[in-house]
């Protein structure tokens, strides 16, 4: 299964084509557009998820709810692209026209302008445009439909945010997942930990007085999943490090860990490696989870907890200083978008690039032409590595 994606920040849609999804699958526009709709919440958001309202429109390999195991085509139009017409606009322009709306001046901590000299353009709208984070719209779009078949086939995923600003949320490891899923949903900053999700607010609020952003971690968790899922065969079949390219590859994150992560570099091997125990109704099972659901690249039938690290975003109130690729003259970047801290929308963000590599090993595993199978399939695993 694979997905690609196109389309513009302020451009007419979000376009997402998946390929390699079973026939027979139930799904419906409403399990895609709750997942779109929380991708825009989250204390922090600027004003143009006040404009954009996320909806979907599937334009291709589904039919009467089922899929139809052709690619599926998803559409999320841009509501504010009548604003942004003359500029966005794929027609031709006249050459003087056109002069007055190129972008000459590169923000750091973008893409701008390793892109302009990557593509040789001298109007960093073109890299910007793209490079935006309204991309992960589209990506957002291609996990819930992941999501839809993981959730078919038992297996839960919740992302929620474990840190903002040096701010942590207690660890709570008790939690059932739809626990999680309920308290983070009720979360202004999707925290599973009241007082500091309010201590995270104040914080946010202060970052968007001072003219400044803040970043944080997330944290996803996927109850569910069976063992023996992914390979240690070839580097590129273990789905940890499939994960975490997908994790690393959402906009403005720099980092991701597996259960106890970085924190196992301080720690005796005692202290980090999870003891097998079996019992007759669980089969084989670990006492603890410090290695977040995965040995040797394959998931090992416990939790799947993964973070990842969001830096702050980088278009500031108070700008920081570069240089303009026409005049080589320093300047104070310009402002293109105002988020103050995005962290809970990166959560939902990661818990759906999470969810489509989870389904991809998955598929790539079992029979997957018709749905019906692939459910038959994985049951009778469940069944079978149970009493291995």
């Amino acid at each position: 299964m694979r997905y690609l994606t196109a389309g513009e920040s302020h451009g007419k849609q979000q376009t997402t084509i998946i390929e390699g999804l079973p026939s027979n699958m139930p799904i419906t526009q409403e399990d895609i557009n709750e997942s779109l709709l929380r991708r825009q919440k989250g204390h922090g958001r600027g004003k143009r998820m006040q404009i954009e309202k996320d909806l979907v429109d599937i334009v291709g390999g589904v039919r009467h709810g089922y899929t139809l195991g052709s690619p599926i085509a998803l559409v999320v139009r841009n509501d504010d692209f009548k604003h942004w017409t003359d500029v966005m606009g794929e027609d031709p322009v006249a050459e003087d026209e056109n002069i007055r709306r190129v972008v000459t001046r590169p923000r750091p901590g973008h893409a701008d302008l390793n892109g302009a000299i990557k593509y040789g353009h001298r109007d960093m709208r073109n890299i910007l445009e793209r490079s935006s984070a309204r991309e992960t719209t589209a990506r957002v779009a291609a996990g819930a439909v992941a999501k839809t078949l993981l959730k078919h086939l038992g297996i839960e995923i919740v992302g929620y945010v474990k840190e903002i600003a040096g701010i942590k949320a207690v660890d709570r490891e008790d939690l059932s997942i739809k626990d999680r899923i309920e308290i983070s949903e009720a979360s202004p900053v999707r925290s599973l930990d009241e007082e500091a999700g309010k201590q995270m607010m104040d914080a946010i609020d202060k970052a968007k007085k001072d003219g400044d952003s803040i970043g944080g971690v997330c944290e996803v968790y996927v109850e569910g999943m069976p063992a023996g899922i992914g390979s240690y065969v070839h580097y590129d079949r273990k789905l940890d490090g499939r994960i975490a390219g997908a994790v690393q590859s959402i906009n403005a994150f720099k980092g991701v860990e597996f259960g106890i992560g970085f924190e196992a570099a301080r720690k005796n091997g005692s202290e980090v490696h999870d003891e097998i125990l079996w019992s007759e109704e669980k089969g084989y099972y670990r006492r603890t989870n410090r290695l977040g659901g995965f040995e040797g690249g394959m998931t090992s039938g416990m939790p799947i907890v993964v973070k990842g690290v969001m830096k702050p975003i980088p278009t500031l109130y108070k700008p920081l200083q570069s240089v303009d690729i026409e005049t080589k003259e320093t300047f104070n970047a310009s402002i293109e978008r105002s988020d103050s801290c995005a962290v809970p929308a990166a959560a939902v963000v990661m818990e759906h690039v999470v969810a489509f590599e989870i389904a991809k090993a998955i598929l790539e595993q079992f029979p997957n032409d018709q749905f019906p199978k692939l459910k038959k399939a994985i049951d009778q695993y469940r069944d079978e590595i149970r009493g291995f």
